[in-house]
């Protein structure tokens, strides 16, 4: 396999900053565990995950006055989403600064309080305001409790902007069945972005592709946007990011970081660390999205390094001191270091996806990268190392299928559930074998398997959420699964009038038909739990999994009639 490649430049003449990979070996010692560190598991939702009277919906503020005005911002959000639920939204209040123990205990203690009943425990939660004032480590532990989104903006219109733009995207009649998936690589000549394309972006297209021909990617265009240099690729990304339908759109570059001058000053920095590089001087940052469409309505997942924001620190500044120090890079991360927050620089959420989501005319929600980006998320390097493009499939699935947008990322962040487990398996049969007295030899296989898997959980831990995790694309689901399934014509009622009765009237036997298919559809459409449907229709959720199969074969049998 080729070497840990690494999707960042220089904002100053956009040539990366690590210009040659490192090898997997060299993150071999840093899978180590921390004394306080914990192994979470993702939520795990019983019920419906898209139902918000199941899930309910919260927010996370600072504390303060600062912590009021946020809330104050979002009030008409707030207020919607007690409608959604049907119940109360009771906001939490957080301190600033707060470290990866202070939020560990904070869950604990506060979020998991005893007197709150399971069922009203707020499965999404959207905190409000910057890093400095609810910290990174906050989201991150929540993120393996909960579906968490973060909105910042650089003014109170920036916020109110926000909520208006979704509650009319959430009010307004879906227009389109179907959304569109666009997928876009700046396909700049360098290592990095050209593993990217071949591991990730093809392979997805391919695959989005494929699954649509078998009926499972609900999608009605999947486009990957080409062109031919810089400007012509800035040119195709924005006329096809000014079309007003529902879209995702996924795409990976590098992101700007510091000038090999180095920034001038924390508000430049601030503007344009992160922004899109498409190669050759040219790029994508806050600035230049105006008042222009960009994505309207849509849901962005933006690969790159530092695209999301930049974090207080590293999570790979101590690795790469290390080879720094050891030798034998021929000074190949020094650039990557010198670039790297320092101890009290205040961290951020990147300027190109806050104004992205302030816009009227810009999407519902990012995801994106903060510290770091490789391309180890998508790329394994361990002993049975391979390309990874289904890891993002199911994000890309389930946006397009219309699940909120919180629910999508966590398809993601379940990886990173199963490389901590890896590890865990790991420390646990060394400390097995210590406390036998039989301590397992070095092996190097060993050795390449911890560091894959510390690589790989260190860059799926680097991805946020921005925006509400409750947004959706505003397509017509009920449309878009009715597409999906056979004509009522060729439905066949799974349970026949008893042979001694006289058969039901016809015109009775059509809407009972007409009345089961309403609710096999729900169950495709996936947006309520069987339980729910099944009491709706007075009937048990048995006999709804009866009628849904009974569905599927007369549908499966009038497939293999046609000529």
């Amino acid at each position: 396999m080729s070497d840990i490649e690494l999707l960042l430049c220089h904002a100053d003449d956009q040539r990366p900053v690590l210009e040659e990979g490192l090898p997997l070996e060299s993150a071999a010692d840093e899978a180590q565990p921390g004394g306080d560190e914990q192994i979470h598991d993702f939520a795990d939702f019983s019920e419906d995950p898209n139902d918000l009277s199941l899930q309910r919906w919260s927010v996370i503020a600072p504390e303060g006055p600062a912590g009021d005005a946020l809330l104050a911002l979002v009030e008409p959000l707030i207020r919607k989403r007690e409608q959604d639920q049907g119940a109360p939204v009771v906001p939490y209040r957080v301190p600033a600064g707060m470290d990866a123990d202070a939020a560990i205990r904070w869950s604990k203690s506060v979020y998991h309080d005893e007197s709150v009943a399971l069922g009203d425990l707020p499965r999404y939660l959207l905190v409000l305001g910057d890093l400095d004032a609810v910290s990174l480590e906050l989201q991150q532990a929540m993120a393996s409790e909960a579906l968490v989104g973060r909105l910042v903006s650089r003014s109170a219109a920036g916020y109110a902007a926000y909520v208006d733009k979704l509650l009319s995207s959430e009010r307004a009649p879906p227009r389109e069945a179907q959304a569109r998936a666009l997928f876009f690589t700046a396909q700049d000549g360098t290592a990095a972005t050209t593993i990217g394309h071949r591991a990730l972006v093809a392979p997805s297209v391919a695959r989005c592709r494929d699954t649509r021909q078998r009926g499972g990617f609900k999608a009605r265009d999947i486009e990957e946007i080409g062109f031919d240099g810089a400007e012509a690729a800035r040119s195709a990304l924005l006329e096809q990011l000014g079309r007003p339908e529902p879209s995702m759109l996924f795409t990976m570059s590098h992101g700007l970081g510091a000038p090999r001058r180095g920034w001038t000053s924390a508000d430049e920095q601030r503007a344009v660390q992160g922004a899109i590089s498409l190669g050759s001087g040219v790029r994508i940052a806050a600035e230049d999205l105006g008042d222009r469409p960009f994505l309207p309505g849509g849901i962005w997942f933006f690969l790159a390094c530092y695209g999301g924001g930049t974090p207080a620190a590293s999570a790979y500044h101590h690795w790469l001191a290390r080879l720094r120090d050891a030798g034998g890079f021929g000074g190949r991360v020094d650039g990557v270091l010198a670039g790297l927050p320092r101890p009290g620089d205040r961290p951020f959420i990147a300027a190109l996806p806050q104004a992205a989501l302030a816009s009227p005319r810009g999407p519902l929600a990012v995801m994106a990268h903060i510290d770091l980006a490789w391309t180890y998320s998508f790329q394994d390097m361990g002993p049975d190392g391979k390309d990874r493009a289904s890891r993002f499939e199911g994000v890309f699935s389930s946006l397009v299928k219309g699940a909120r947008v919180g629910n999508s990322y966590n398809e993601l962040l379940r990886y990173l559930g199963n490389a901590n487990y890896e590890l865990a398996a790991m420390y646990n049969q060394e400390a097995r074998a210590e406390t036998a007295g039989k301590p397992l030899a070095p092996d190097q296989g060993r050795a390449k398997r911890r560091a894959n898997l510390w690589m790989l959980r260190e860059d799926l831990a680097g991805y946020v959420l921005l925006g509400d995790p409750a947004a959706r694309l505003a397509i017509d689901r009920d449309r878009g699964a009715a597409r999906a399934t056979p004509a009522p014509a060729e439905v066949r009622s799974p349970v026949p009038p008893a042979p001694a009765a006289p058969p039901a009237p016809a015109a009775e036997r059509a809407r009972d038909a007409a009345r089961m298919q309403r609710a096999v559809h729900e169950k495709i459409l996936g947006e309520e739990g069987d339980r729910k449907i099944a009491e709706r229709y007075g009937i048990t959720r048995e006999e709804l999994q009866r009628w849904y199969e009974a569905y599927c074969e007369a549908g499966l049998e009038a497939l293999g009639e046609l000529p």
